[in-house]
């Protein structure tokens, strides 16, 4: 794979598993995080530049993208996830989990389309979440920064298709990273591993589609679920402990990883 692709949010979890997955496959890879020790030590290890990045600042992120060159691919992948009864939410959570989940998904964007649409070639791959497009309690605030993101990334994808610039979203199911420590696995399911999207990523890479589920066995369901009434999807949701797997946690398992989030 002859292509030098840019990724966000690399220094652990998904991004991280991106990027080990792209350079086996041959990629020209760059990294960039706001934890500029975790991101200069992904970095060596990987054997990858590697750099700090902000994605709610033009500022960085124009740093990044100048450093990381003429990119083909970029993937959006930092996001955050506080999770919790919505009236415990403070304003702070609120305003940065759309700064980073969605005006870094937005910025982002924007700054590699200036970058792609003159050369009439480049593919945005936007990780959002099956928490768009499923809604659960304890997660509103998470499900509303990932809504932003899948109706983003489509709305962009329909304005460029006709000038060389592919724009894809990919939703993964509940995985094992640090964003669900302290919660527990629905009820007969098993979490996703990052490599599990990784894998994902680097086939949308050779095969560009507009939106990619993981696993795809739960897009189908997902599909399905519109057929059904409200009170049918409620009951299996509980049925699955979806309605109380983000209320009911360990929030001493969650400690380091609520202080990192939050500066």
């Amino acid at each position: 794979m002859s292509k030098v692709i840019a990724i966000t949010g690399a220094a652990r979890g998904i991004g991280l598993a991106t990027a080990r997955a792209l350079k086996a496959k041959g990629a020209t890879v760059v990294i960039g995080d706001i934890d500029e020790t975790a991101v200069k030590e992904a970095g060596e290890k990987l054997g990858v530049a590697a750099y700090p990045l902000d994605v709610t600042s033009r500022e960085s992120f124009t740093a990044f993208l100048e450093s990381a060159g003429r990119i083909d691919v970029l993937i959006n992948n930092a996001g955050i996830m506080p999770i919790g009864p919505v009236t415990g939410e403070s304003d702070a959570d609120a305003r940065r989990c759309l700064d980073i989940n969605v005006h870094g998904v937005m910025l982002g964007t924007k700054l590699a389309l200036e970058r792609m649409l003159p050369r009439g070639r480049g593919h945005i791959i936007n990780i959002a979440s099956l928490a768009g497009v499923l809604y659960t309690p304890g997660l509103a605030l998470y499900n509303a920064s990932k809504a932003a993101v899948v109706g983003f990334t489509e709305a962009t994808r329909l304005e460029v298709q006709d000038r060389g610039v592919h724009v894809s979203a990919v939703l993964p199911t509940f995985t094992n990273t640090e964003l669900v420590a302290g919660t527990a696995s629905p009820k007969g399911q098993k979490n996703a591993e990052p490599e599990d999207i990784a894998a994902a990523v680097v086939a949308l890479i050779g095969r560009p589609r507009p939106q990619v589920v993981v696993p795809a066995r739960l897009g189908r369901q997902v599909r399905l679920s519109g057929f059904f009434p409200d009170r049918f999807r409620q009951a299996m949701s509980r049925r699955l402990g979806l309605d109380k797997i983000f209320l009911e946690y360990d929030p001493d398992a969650r400690k380091a990883y609520d202080a990192r989030i939050r500066g």
